[in-house]
């Protein structure tokens, strides 16, 4: 009796290590640039890249872990910040809103410097993680503006059948558009979450006009290519399966909650839609087929995640560009990464930065159980883009 229970606390315990990826160490950023000036310009102002970024001890070093407590929790450090908002009418008769926060601290530069901030699926600007990035950012002396994706803030009446997709990038051109008709002089930083990192990769290689005060770009864990994303999730290895079936949730909820605009008998014969269908849908790419791909105009699922991939795009981007991801990110195939890490190998002004740990925008660090109150995400991004602002003085 006495081996079986040793072999079972063995068992735990050899569990547990595996679970908490224990015995992987914390590591310095991996770097990937073939730019020595503006590698030598983000270093100066983003110091901590030269560092070791230390996960919380306990649960840091599971990616998994982060990516959970990251959309459950969210963050710790989430001070109350004040909003303007501001909406304008797409040509199909979506109203697109989006917050404006004013800074809070005094600023480093004479200019006027603004983030533009594109968050995650089903997000928006009342998004714990959104709010503590604009919080610190807003102390540093940035203003900030950040797109709500259509129909996720409830208590916000959708005015077309249609919500946002995974590349749409309209709603954050005309977010850009209005902001810089009316603030001509200020210069856009633009910063984007996972979806968010896309769209804002993609609208910058998009052959459309924009606006001409855009210094640059900072991309989140995003995952480059829609079709490949979604079949790496379809599988069960790492769990992939469960975090789809999140996802495939929130973007259901959005249209439920919507329903009455989204799924009238008039929108549901005139693309074609079958509501049972949409409600019953099991993952996302059911979902896009039964109803997203219908309503924004695409032969086929296929076609629509072609379409909205960044990396199809990458070689139009003629801006200075930033991308981070995490190693251990469960949503975000490590295979996936390599296209940002090849295009920062061969592109002057950009550049890859790859953490061992972090999770799905988790990035948690400092402590034994508790972590920090600012994440290593949030308090990069403010320098990077604080050295992106620099580039033209060097």
């Amino acid at each position: 009796m006495s081996a079986l229970v040793l072999f079972a606390v063995f068992l735990l315990i050899f569990s547990l290590f595996k679970v908490l990826n224990l015995t992987s160490p914390p590591r310095t950023p991996r770097i990937v640039c073939c730019d020595g000036k503006f590698k030598e310009v983000v270093l100066k102002y983003c110091p901590q890249l030269l560092e070791t970024y230390c996960p919380v001890r306990l649960w840091g070093r599971s990616g998994h872990i982060q990516t959970i407590i990251h959309a459950t929790v969210g963050r710790t450090y989430c001070p109350s910040v004040q909003a303007r908002r501001c909406a304008a009418r797409q040509e199909d008769g979506a109203t697109v809103t989006w917050d404006v926060y004013e800074p809070t601290g005094a600023s480093q530069f004479p200019e006027v410097y603004t983030l533009a901030i594109c968050p995650g699926i089903a997000n928006s600007s009342e998004s714990l993680y959104v709010r503590s990035m604009v919080a610190l950012a807003s102390a540093q002396g940035f203003r900030c503006i950040v797109l709500n994706h259509i129909g996720v803030l409830p208590h916000v009446k959708i005015t077309s059948p249609k919500v946002f997709r995974y590349g749409g990038t309209g709603e954050f051109r005309l977010m850009l558009n209005r902001y810089a008709e009316s603030n001509p002089r200020s210069k856009l930083l633009l910063v984007g979450f996972s979806m968010g990192a896309n769209i804002v990769t993609k609208y910058l290689g998009e052959y459309k006009p924009r606006p001409e005060n855009i210094l640059g770009a900072v991309s989140i864990c995003q995952g480059y290519h829609a079709q490949q994303t979604v079949t790496a999730l379809l599988g069960w290895q790492n769990l992939a399966r469960l975090y789809l079936f999140s996802m495939t949730e929130n973007m259901r909820s959005v249209i439920i909650r919507n329903r009455e605009v989204l799924l009238t008998e008039e929108v549901k014969r005139k693309y074609n839609i079958d509501e049972r269908k949409v409600l019953t849908a099991a993952t996302l790419p059911e979902l896009d087929e039964q109803y997203t791909r219908r309503v924004h105009g695409f032969r086929s699922v296929e076609e629509m995640y072609k379409y909205d991939s960044s990396c199809n795009y990458f070689n139009n981007i003629n801006v200075p560009i930033i991308f981070i991801n995490s190693k251990d990110d469960p949503i975000i195939h490590p295979s996936l990464l390599s296209y940002a890490e090849n295009y920062a190998g061969s592109h002057p002004n950009s550049m890859y930065i790859e953490t061992e740990h972090g999770g799905h925008l988790g990035f948690y660090g400092g402590g034994y159980v508790i972590p920090e109150s600012a994440t290593w995400i949030d308090k990069t991004v403010v320098s990077v883009v604080t050295a992106l602002a620099n580039l033209d003085s060097f």
